[in-house]
């Protein structure tokens, strides 16, 4: 297969020897003339190629609607007074979760309550009911994880992506639930063996055989769907690193799983509490496992969640205790101590933010100039535009671009090379295309497009094959611009 996708696309790439073809040339002056029109821009945007989305949460990926209709034979109810769904064998007909439809005002309420849908924040702050929404539709997710990913996936391919680093938790918490069995103990190295003695390895098998069952999919072409296991943080020690050390077996273990990161608001009392503790439970299973990919929610505050101090370190300790790849939202980053200095390691290091615009502006009101982007742009700080949760958000990738465009006047270069991003530092196995980090060059042994080095280098590195075709993409979509 990739024998074929390689000669299909070698014309095209052969057509230019760097980033800056004709093409592109007259796609940029044709974006500047449309830019400020929102009808040709959502066009414009919309068949733009993307890359992929590396910051998505499926408990937070579907649509209100689907889950309501994926859950019709599950005979839950919903409870009136905090609009969740619940097993419960007597249920007034009107609160029965297959009966919503019959009822409006009900249906529309239980779709604002699992969402962001018409929110307004004189009851309760857009944190707050962000947050609350994954409860009330938990049993949903357990059941119906098949077709969750189903959608995330269309979802995808329809905002021309051709990756997704989807963020899930296949064992529904076993792991967490082995770690409260067992205890707590300081001494992690024991800890992990007791764990791992104590039927840690059934747990992360069973994993693989859910994924196996959940992601029986159809994709469009040249689409990859790779996984990070996610951890919960609002949990006891001895829960969060058993599902730490659960995530970095699976990873270690299954090559659709890359690496783990860590959820739940980062504002909770045990989050904070507790956050050096995890950064070093991290560091410690990074010690063992150094293939396993990190990418870490941090600094994902403001003034409004914590104190002032609570802003100063989170971002650090996950790049420098934690060692992690790549940071989530980051929002927080003007506050940390010395981050001038944070901001240059990070660059030097090559630690892409996450940004999540239509997220950060929902859950903590940060947009516009308030927001850190341009802050990490100006450092040389690799970015990547995300999703975050879209379906709770009721967002899409091409909104993000926009939102990007409207706020801060990037130029196409800029789109093409955050799409870039989106591959270059994506989880995937292998060596990337490119030589430099502004796309460039291309690698020595693929800068003849019809040799057979470049062939080989291609079968052997994933992430560079990705890379090819979205550079093919890109070739394609601006050709119409000449």
């Amino acid at each position: 297969m990739m024998r074929k996708l390689i000669f299909t696309t070698i014309l095209f790439l052969s057509i230019t020897a760097n980033a800056h073809s004709v093409s592109e040339q007259a796609t940029e002056k044709y974006f500047a003339t449309i830019k400020n029109d929102p009808k040709q821009l959502d066009i414009f945007l919309k068949t733009m190629p993307k890359g992929g989305d590396l910051h998505n949460h499926l408990g937070g990926a579907s649509m209100a609607e689907n889950m309501i209709r994926y859950a019709k034979n599950d005979h839950l109810c919903i409870n009136k007074q905090t609009l969740s769904t619940q097993e419960q064998a007597a249920c007034c007909p009107a609160y029965r979760l297959e009966n919503l439809l019959h009822y409006p005002h009900l249906y529309n309420a239980t779709i604002d309550a699992w969402s962001m849908r018409n929110f307004h924040s004189d009851k309760e702050s857009g944190h707050d009911h962000f947050f609350a929404t994954f409860e009330k539709y938990a049993p949903i997710l357990v059941k119906h994880r098949r077709e969750m990913i189903s959608e995330v996936v269309k979802k995808a391919c329809a905002q021309n992506s051709l990756y997704l680093e989807l963020m899930i938790t296949p064992d529904n918490n076993a792991s967490g639930l082995l770690g409260k069995q067992v205890g707590w103990n300081p001494n992690l190295r024991l800890l992990r063996k007791t764990l791992l003695n104590h039927g840690l390895g059934p747990i992360v098998s069973k994993m693989s055989e859910q994924l196996d069952n959940d992601e029986k999919v159809k994709a469009c072409r040249d689409f990859k769907l790779r996984y990070l296991y996610q951890v919960l943080r609002e949990q006891p020690p001895a829960q969060v690193f058993a599902q730490l050390l659960a995530g970095f077996e699976l990873a270690s273990k299954d090559a659709r799983v890359l690496g783990i990161n860590i959820v739940q608001p980062e504002d909770g009392k045990i989050a904070m509490r507790d956050y050096t503790r995890h950064m070093r439970m991290i560091a410690f299973l990074h010690g063992l496992y150094p293939k396993v990919h990190i990418s870490l929610h941090a600094g994902e505050l403001n003034t409004d969640l914590v104190p002032a101090s609570g802003l100063r370190f989170h971002i650090r300790q996950a790049v420098e205790i934690a060692h992690a790849n790549r940071i989530g939202h980051g929002i927080d980053i003007q506050q940390e101590t010395n981050s001038s200095s944070l901001l240059k390691e990070m660059a030097r290091k090559h630690i892409l933010v996450e940004i999540n615009l239509s997220s950060n502006e929902a859950i903590l009101g940060i947009k516009g100039k308030a927001h850190p982007i341009l802050l990490y742009r100006h450092y040389k700080v690799p970015v990547a535009l995300s999703t975050d949760d879209q379906g709770i958000l009721r967002t899409n990738l091409t909104e993000q671009y926009k939102k990007a465009i409207l706020s801060y006047n990037f130029s196409y270069l800029t789109l093409k090379n955050l799409a870039r991003n989106s591959i270059a530092y994506s989880f995937l196995l292998g060596k990337s295309l490119w030589e430099d980090d502004q796309y460039h060059q291309r690698v020595p042994a693929c800068r003849n497009s019809f040799s057979h080095r470049c062939q080989y280098f291609l079968e052997a590195n994933e992430k560079a094959q990705l890379q090819w075709v979205l550079e093919n993409q890109f070739l394609k979509f601006e050709k119409q611009f000449k």
